[in-house]
């Protein structure tokens, strides 16, 4: 009778190491694989959309043939971003009560009115004015449901004069201005979120923002490299090369900065020694040594480092077939290693009991609400989404517009 008992104990609650308090025996992570999507998500789109702000306000010439690539990806992602928080809620329905009801203490609350800020007020109205002109011409020469399309998209704003297409730009400009801190800011705050748990040693870390906001920036810049690659591929043109190195340099830069940081808070986490410290030691050497080690060090940080810091020093003698075939690999591991590191994060903080003296398992589930096939579904239907954009809007190329500004900066 005994025995039968143990077995059933032991199938029902989750298996763990060492000392846990009993309420946390038989209690599972609340956040899953959603939530690690999430900020992934979200990071993508702030890293795509300061991708985009180098050509417009940092007046970065090279990177003008992924300017439209980068916003659409931004735009693709955006309208995807709380997907996994309505999944993860028990009653979706009521999302509009975060908006009806703010709850202005709340950093959860509050996303959602950065997220309408950033959507509506940022990132459709510098799409807008960007296409607008391209809009009153398509609609003139295109029958069918695309041109009902394109002449709803123009909102009856029709004139193409100099005068006109100056003020688009002068728009664009101050939009591209705004843009930037309210990238930092939709991203930061996941940061914010986690780090301000001081009770979690793990998360509790006031360098997290800015390891969130680094870590996008980083992952959006090799998403636009990944789609570039990819979209010409598909379509058969030719990459231009220059623009590939120049993303492939900011790309290389920008993943240093983030190691350095990384490596900083690894470093003064290892020299306080603080209470949750040997608890830290366990996650890294057992539970997330190869999410954590292999993921997101090895694959995602220190190989796209290796190859991206050899072609910025021997550029000139490495074939173009074979730069291009590198840069593409770097971008790919650094989406997976940046996917890790939300694991990492979100998962990590809730493996270890509040003892500091035992972990627990956790176990994916395939599907259901948690399951990751809807985390997977939601991954993909971003890139979904940008394909009909694409198909709708650079059906031609990934060149600028015939309009497009000699000096953005003088704007």
């Amino acid at each position: 009778m005994i025995t039968e008992v143990t077995n059933i104990v032991v199938e029902v609650l989750p298996q763990f190491e060492g000392y846990v308090f009993p309420n946390e025996a038989i209690a599972q992570p609340l956040w899953s694989t959603l939530i690690v999507v999430y900020p992934y998500i979200t990071g993508l789109v702030a890293g795509a959309f300061i991708m985009a702000s180098l050509v417009r306000v940092f007046n970065v010439k090279a990177l003008e043939p992924v300017y439209r690539l980068s916003m659409l990806t931004a735009l693709a992602f955006l309208l995807c971003a709380t997907l996994p928080l309505l999944c993860h809620l028990g009653h979706p329905e009521r999302c509009y009560e975060i908006m009806m009801t703010p709850h202005m203490t709340s950093p959860m609350a509050i996303f959602g009115f950065v997220y309408a800020w950033y959507l509506m007020a940022v990132l459709l109205l510098e799409l807008w004015f960007d296409f607008r002109q391209d809009f009153v011409k398509w609609s003139k020469v295109t029958s069918g449901f695309r041109g009902i399309i394109y002449r709803a998209l123009t909102l009856g704003v029709t004139d193409v004069s100099e005068q006109s297409v100056r003020l688009d730009m002068k728009m664009e400009w101050i939009l591209s201005i705004v843009g930037i801190p309210s990238a930092f800011l939709l991203h930061g705050y996941v940061g914010f979120i986690f780090g301000s748990i001081k009770a979690n040693p793990w998360w509790g870390n006031v360098l997290m923002p800015i390891m969130f906001i680094l870590s996008a920036i980083v992952s959006g810049i090799a998403l636009c490299v990944f789609n570039y690659i990819v979209l010409t591929w598909i379509r058969r043109k030719t990459v231009d090369m220059r623009c590939l190195d120049t993303m492939a340099m900011f790309l290389f830069y920008a993943l240093v900065v983030d190691a350095v940081i990384e490596g900083l808070d690894v470093f003064h986490r290892g020299y306080a020694a603080e209470e949750g410290f040997a608890v830290l030691q366990t996650m890294i050497r057992e539970k997330l040594f190869y999410t954590l080690n292999i993921g997101q060090v090895g694959i995602g940080t220190l190989l796209p480092l290796l190859m991206l810091g050899s072609l910025q020093l021997l550029r000139r003698r490495v074939p173009e077939a074979i730069r291009r075939t590198m840069i593409f690999c770097s971008g790919a591991m650094i989406l997976l290693g940046v996917l890790a590191m939300r694991w990492n994060v979100v998962m990590g903080g809730q493996f270890f009991s509040k003892s500091l003296r035992g972990v627990m398992s956790y176990k994916m589930e395939f599907a259901g609400q948690e399951g990751w096939l809807i985390s997977a579904v939601i991954l993909c239907l971003p890139f979904i989404i940008l394909t009909v954009l694409v198909k709708l809007f650079l059906s031609e190329q990934l060149q600028p517009s015939e309009h497009e500004p000699q000096n953005k900066s003088t704007t």
